[in-house]
């Protein structure tokens, strides 16, 4: 009995297709082309990163031993006022940097879309161009824009609101949305560059069916134009929250952090622990909790943007 069994197992065996020698070797020199760059990607940011979680857990100052600490530097992030005040200024920047952007991008969007293709690439190119510009010289600028004497305050004192005027990077009140406003305009050229090239993606007949049901321009907005959107918007606010909670480059050029610590970004604080404190371990527990933070709201955009099955 266990005989034929056996037989049966070996034709069944024979008759099952086997996979060609030519298309193993085929994945195996397809592994070999991939191997440099995987070699590259791990040697430059996976080992990178799992340094970055090993001295998280050390009081290391760059220097000397490193001396294990376990939890601590996470429990000081979290109870220090300037580093969790870090974390919750990036939050507010999320507001200016991705929300405001997105809702006038929509808006523009809906305006140029409204008003044919005529004169677009002329908008496109308004738009876009604080995308071209580097953060570091828009800081600059923006940084004189604001100053005493700055366009803002003579534009200010020209329609005799001279009791408006203010320096907005030195007052503590005003610095962290001064900031923002600068973040604002730099994405909202981007949002509705990527809003406009999906909306000219959207079928015309959508658009002539809403009409023929007596829908208004708002209407179709809403009901075709946004859910046609849905991908890029996932987009646009994953690209803005990053950089809204990663920022680092205008912050520093425009207010170093201050005024008292009032425009304090984890990114900025990650420098600072690192090359000026020699604070190594806070650094890197403080760069690991700004990366779960950023995947906690990635991961969150695209839930809720995912298109319903």
């Amino acid at each position: 009995m266990s005989a034929a069994l056996t037989d049966e197992r070996r034709d069944v065996a024979r008759r099952r297709p086997s996979v060609p020698r030519t298309r193993r070797r085929g994945r195996n020199r397809a592994f070999l082309y991939v191997l440099p760059a995987a070699a590259v990607y791990a040697a430059f940011s996976l080992w990178p990163a799992l340094n970055t979680v090993y001295y998280s857990l050390h009081r290391w100052d760059g220097l000397n031993a490193a001396e294990w600490t376990g939890f601590d530097n996470y429990a000081e992030v979290f109870t220090d006022a300037e580093l969790f005040g870090s974390i919750l200024h990036s939050l507010v920047l999320v507001l200016f940097f991705a929300a405001a952007p997105i809702t006038v991008g929509l808006l523009l969007t809906g305006l140029l879309m409204g008003r044919g293709t005529r004169g677009m690439t002329t908008f496109r190119v308004i738009y876009f161009l604080p995308q071209v510009v580097p953060l570091v010289a828009v800081g600059v600028t923006w940084r004189w824009i604001y100053a005493e004497d700055g366009v803002v305050n003579q534009a200010l004192r020209a329609v005799g609101l001279d009791a408006l005027t203010s320096p907005w990077l030195a007052r503590h009140t005003t610095a962290l949305i001064a900031i923002g406003l600068v973040g604002t305009w730099c994405m909202t050229g981007l949002c509705m560059m990527l809003f406009v090239s999906g909306a000219q993606k959207i079928d015309a007949s959508l658009y002539e069916a809403a009409a023929m049901d007596g829908a208004g321009a708002f209407r179709r907005f809403t009901s075709v134009t946004l859910p046609g959107l849905r991908g890029e918007i996932s987009v646009a606010a994953v690209i803005t929250t990053i950089a809204a909670l990663a920022s680092f480059d205008l912050i520093y050029v425009t207010t170093g952090g201050g005024p008292e610590n009032a425009t304090t970004v984890p990114g900025l604080l990650v420098y600072r622990l690192a090359f000026s404190y020699g604070e190594v371990g806070g650094a890197a527990a403080l760069a690991v909790v700004l990366t779960v933070l950023i995947l906690a709201f990635v991961t969150a955009i695209r839930r809720l943007t995912r298109e319903k099955e």
